[in-house]
């Protein structure tokens, strides 16, 4: 059939093994339906994601023409396949796939467990592993996804495995298209219509195409941080390069109109990043209609065309060192991200500059050529030197195949190893005996701290969470409903309710204690990543974030149904880079509470861990790497405002009664990261389980005055 090349595309697809015997003696670019051009342009879309990647922070569009291309070989291999012999080959498919696709990885993935090991703090690798296991076996996005990971943010706070995520939606792609062409060639050869094979997929792809792409669309405006890594909101794209070569046979153009199409898929592709200054915010929803039109139109340009014949810039990608680029695209994407983000975290630094970005780039590519040189080539079926006999060939490949699987082993043993270490040193940390552990009494009341190890320990820190995370009893990114569950004494006459974010939730601990002394009820309504909020524009780390307004509104409405006696919730929010603020959308809540007859206790937010223009770490990570109470806290005017910011707009409203605990968690000049032997803090800003408990003391005199409770 036409347009029936063989192509490698990103992930390294399937491409010159299946050349057919016919062309088998030739090499592959000479042969006229070869698009060497396609070639060029992978090398130039991943070069694109590198230089948008070390420089400019953002999104280029390179991604999505990788899908498109991946669409277009695989379906078209198994196309190919289904017609010449009635079946896809399920196990050999796989087989070879995984035989392509996971060396360059398995070797990758082996690196950054080295460098993880030797540059990282140990409190970093039990979280490394999981993404390992999860880029191994490709659910990475969804990974990233129920964590709503900003793709954006290279700086040494982001994981090296996070670029995974596309590789993750190819290879869930690939299992899904092989299943439904399987099944398809099945029932056509069955009912003895295999003739009709591609009118049927082509219809399955259309619909499932319009679907996705519906899907996508919806979720760019309503839950983009999910959206982003979402298979089936990116389906549409690699669909599009399936319909394309479904109807490639049918897909012709006069020249004029090639070229046209031409020169506008080049545009297209190298200007997307330029054009869409946002495409995280706004990719795979219609704005991605840019990079994959672009990857279309070059592909339509050159489609039943000899190379000679092609148009301008078909002609210029199918030149060797765009080809070259091609060749090592894999690779490179595999390793231009984990050497980019280990060599910012060795220089503590947000950003690379010119000379650190090419020092990148070159390791990067030397990394990649020898990745293909040494690693993929030799495990190429079908495909060896004309001056290497037979059997080197094959004793070579068997040694490569070899030493990967045994890279792969040791790779998964280290990683479960280390999971089932942590999981067991990780377990509750259960109450403290204050008299050892004072914790936020020893900075709000001058108690004395005697010697004792520091609890949580660093291992710990990560599970010494508060109940309502333990207990699902906080709506997570993606749960647009109200989630509510009851603490404290649930027959008290009096109600506390505690709404809105994890900054709310990491203060449930410290009520629990106040309300063992002096019974009251707590109801708790949370959201992960949404402080009560009435605005239109609602977001989270810039995304697009309505599911928090909307569930903001319900919230409001149904504390004025039930009416407890006081709402507790945030009163402040830090800045980007330094200092806090109330922003004026508290206002408009406090309003909306004021207008229902409720009274709020605005507590001021925690100081949270940054450096460097606002980059966040962990307090476990800096002790782990050898910090100390002191140096691995964040200088108070750093963190603060030296007023709390939410004194002045509070007194507008006389049911809003703000409080501030910052001196039961920070000392004059730092706010240190122990105090009285509890680690103040789980990860980069939210209070450990065990110090929000030690803050009851300090909270209950502040709250006393206001709720006259005891």
């Amino acid at each position: 059939m036409s347009g029936e090349t063989t192509n490698q595309t990103l992930p390294s697809d399937d491409a010159r093994a299946e050349t057919t015997a016919a062309t088998a003696a030739i090499a592959p670019s000479a042969h006229p339906s070869y698009r060497a051009d396609l070639d060029g342009l992978r090398g130039v879309a991943i070069a694109l994601v590198v230089l948008f990647h070390i420089w400019l922070g953002r999104v280029s569009g390179g991604v999505d023409v990788f899908l498109v291309l991946s669409g277009f070989f695989f379906t078209g291999l198994l196309l190919r396949r289904a017609e010449k012999t009635g079946s896809v080959a399920i196990w050999f498919t796989v087989r070879r796939t995984a035989r392509r696709l996971l060396p360059a990885m398995i070797v990758v993935l082996a690196a950054i467990v080295v460098a993880g090991v030797v540059l990282r703090p140990y409190t970093q690798w039990a979280d490394l592993s999981t993404q390992i296991m999860a880029s191994l076996f490709y659910y990475q996005n969804w990974h990233l996804a129920t964590t709503w990971s900003d793709y954006l943010a290279a700086d040494p706070s982001v994981s090296p495995l996070q670029h995974l995520w596309s590789m993750s939606v190819q290879g869930q792609y690939y299992l899904a298209a092989l299943l439904v062409v399987a099944a398809v060639t099945w029932l056509c050869r069955r009912s003895g219509r295999l003739a009709r094979l591609p009118t049927v997929l082509t219809i399955l792809v259309l619909v499932a195409a319009v679907a996705s792409f519906a899907h996508a669309t919806h979720g760019t405006a309503t839950h983009q941080g999910w959206n982003y890594y979402d298979s089936f909101a990116r389906a549409w794209e690699l669909l599009v390069g399936a319909a394309l070569v479904l109807g490639a046979k049918y897909l012709s153009a006069p020249r004029a109109v090639r070229h046209v199409l031409a020169w506008l898929g080049l545009a297209g592709v190298v200007g997307c990043g330029w054009l869409i200054m946002d495409g995280a915010n706004r990719f795979p929803g219609p704005a991605a209609l840019l990079p994959v039109a672009a990857a279309a139109a070059m592909i339509l340009s050159g489609n039943n065309l000899a190379a000679a014949a092609r148009p301008w810039p078909n002609r210029v990608l199918a030149m060797r060192a765009a080809r070259w680029l091609g060749d090592i695209a894999y690779p490179l994407y595999l390793w231009h991200w984990p050497i980019l983000i280990f060599f910012l975290a060795e220089r503590d630094e947000p950003q690379i500059g010119w000379r650190g970005g090419l020092a990148v780039i070159a390791v990067s590519v030397a990394l990649a050529w020898a990745t293909h040189r040494w690693v993929e080539e030799p495990l190429r079926l079908r495909t060896r030197p004309a001056t290497v006999s037979a059997a080197r060939s094959s004793i070579y490949r068997r040694i490569a195949g070899a030493a990967v699987a045994t890279v792969a082993a040791a790779v998964a043993t280290v990683v479960v190893a280390w999971q089932v270490v942590v999981a067991a040193a990780s377990g509750p940390v259960g109450l403290l005996d204050p008299a050892r552990y004072p914790g936020a009494e020893t900075l709000a009341a001058s108690v004395h701290a005697p010697q004792a190890r520091m609890r949580p320990s660093v291992l710990e820190a990560g599970g010494d969470l508060p109940p309502p995370t333990l207990d699902g009893c906080i709506a997570d990114w993606n749960t647009r409903d109200v989630v509510t569950c009851t603490y404290g004494d649930p027959d008290a006459d009096r109600t506390l309710a505690m709404a809105g974010s994890s900054h709310v939730e990491h203060w449930l601990p410290a009520m629990q204690a106040l309300s063992e002394r002096h019974p009251f009820r707590i109801q708790v309504y949370l959201k992960m990543g949404c402080p009560l909020t009435l605005t239109e524009d609602a977001s989270y780390n810039g995304e697009p974030f309505p599911d928090c307004r909307d569930w903001s509104h319900d919230v409001i409405d149904r504390l004025g149904v039930e009416r407890p006696d006081w709402v507790f919730t945030t009163g402040t929010h830090p800045r980007l880079e330094i200092g806090d603020e109330t922003p004026p959308d508290y206002l408009n809540v406090w309003a909306a509470l004021a207008d229902r007859g409720l009274n709020v206790v605005a507590v001021r937010d925690t100081p949270w861990l940054r450096r460097d223009g606002g980059v966040p770490y962990k307090a476990s990570d800096c002790l782990t790497a050898g910090g100390d109470r002191l140096s691995c806290g964040i200088a108070r005017l750093d963190a603060l405002d030296a007023v709390d910011p939410g004194l002045e707009p509070a007194a507008q409203f006389p049911n809003v009664f703000p409080i501030d605990l910052t001196d039961a968690v920070c000392e004059p000049q730092i706010c240190p990261v122990e105090a009285g032997n509890i680690l103040v803090y789980h990860d980069e800003h939210h209070f450990s389980a065990s110090y929000s408990r030690s803050l009851a003391g300090a909270l209950g005199r502040q709250l006393r005055p206001l709720l006259d409770w005891w």
